[in-house]
């Protein structure tokens, strides 16, 4: 039995279609991450588990209970299951301990065990108006978990955080799923946080799931151009660089181009099952240098670790079979 089963899922707004039968299933402690460009539908996907979108069609079931829309229910919700949207609130000028004490349902201990889980204690004092974005963020957080859900919703939990507040709510969002037991799904478009978190990632486009696949999948071999950009840059070869490297790698493109991360690109000192090229550029990043490099029919680029590579350098790249994809 599934922890969480969504089948067939249509939700009609205004008579357009934002999700269109859309299902998948969701084991207990699996973290799941939903990514698409804006408007894709992954806020509504996320309501809809939570019981607060009304679905035109499919159904939603939670350790086999339906999950009931707003419709059919006078206080929209299920039990066990608890959504932060990216939008929330916290009352004005109160202190947190006051916040927190009201929603709480634990004891003692387990209310002083969430609060340390989600590094909050230290705010209790305050007042909801001295907190930061990524204060608030945790202190909306643990009022929900008070009630002790068995499924946390995030909708994109991390946008305009800063990189410090952003990287301790990661720690908690972490510390929830194994000090709690607490099974979690998110939103988020950034891939940084999604592929390094997520047991699996969940693609919507235009209101339709189109992949499915561990993140590992989802990035080296993306079904189409629209997912491959969700996650990082990639380089479309040509008609010509696809035929040539197919001819060097024994691949049938079959009509199609191929499609490459710039990562998995080398550059390399013997032209045997490489193709030969120019150094156009060269820039640093940090934890890589990214070279440009004209090839017959192509200019790609390259990540490498090498700084040696200057404007005018004669080439060699080369490319594994297992890193190529087709589109």
């Amino acid at each position: 039995m599934s922890f969480l089963e969504v089948a067939g899922i249509c939700v009609e707004e205004a008579g357009k279609s934002v999700l269109n039968d859309i299902s998948f299933t969701q084991q207990e402690f699996q973290n799941i991450a939903i990514t698409g460009e804006t408007g894709s539908g992954k806020s509504t996907l996320l309501k809809t588990i939570a019981g607060l979108v009304q679905p035109t069609a499919g159904q939603v079931r939670f350790e086999n209970r339906r999950v009931i829309g707003p419709v059919d229910k006078l206080v929209p919700g299920h039990p066990g299951i608890t959504y932060l949207s990216q939008h929330f609130e916290l009352p004005h000028s109160l202190r947190v301990e006051q916040v927190l004490r009201y929603a709480n349902t634990l004891t003692d201990e387990g209310a002083d065990m969430l609060y340390d889980i989600c590094r909050v204690t230290h705010l209790l004092p305050r007042k909801t108006n001295q907190l930061s974005g990524g204060e608030r963020q945790r202190i909306a957080m643990a009022r929900l978990l008070s009630t002790s859900p068995k499924l946390l919703l995030l909708d994109e939990p991390f946008s305009n955080l800063d990189t410090a507040h952003k990287d301790v709510l990661k720690s908690v969002i972490r510390d929830i799923g194994e000090e709690l037991d607490i099974t979690c799904t998110l939103i988020s478009h950034d891939p940084h946080d999604t592929l390094s978190w997520a047991d699996e990632i969940l693609v919507l486009k235009a209101g339709q799931l189109v992949q499915v696949g561990t993140p590992e999948q989802v990035y080296r071999h993306p079904v189409d151009e629209y997912t491959a950009a969700l996650f990082g840059s990639y380089n479309r070869l040509s008609s010509v660089s696809t035929r040539n490297f197919s001819q060097l790698l024994g691949l049938n493109p079959d009509g199609k181009n191929i499609l490459v991360r710039p990562e998995r690109l080398k550059l390399v000192a013997d032209g045997n099952k490489a193709l030969s090229g120019v150094v156009n550029s060269t820039g640093f990043f940090g934890s890589f240098y990214e070279v440009e490099v004209q090839l017959q029919d192509d200019v790609v680029k390259i990540r490498t670790t090498e700084r040696h590579y200057q404007k005018g350098d004669k080439v060699h790249v080369s490319l594994s079979p297992e890193d190529v994809w087709f589109v």
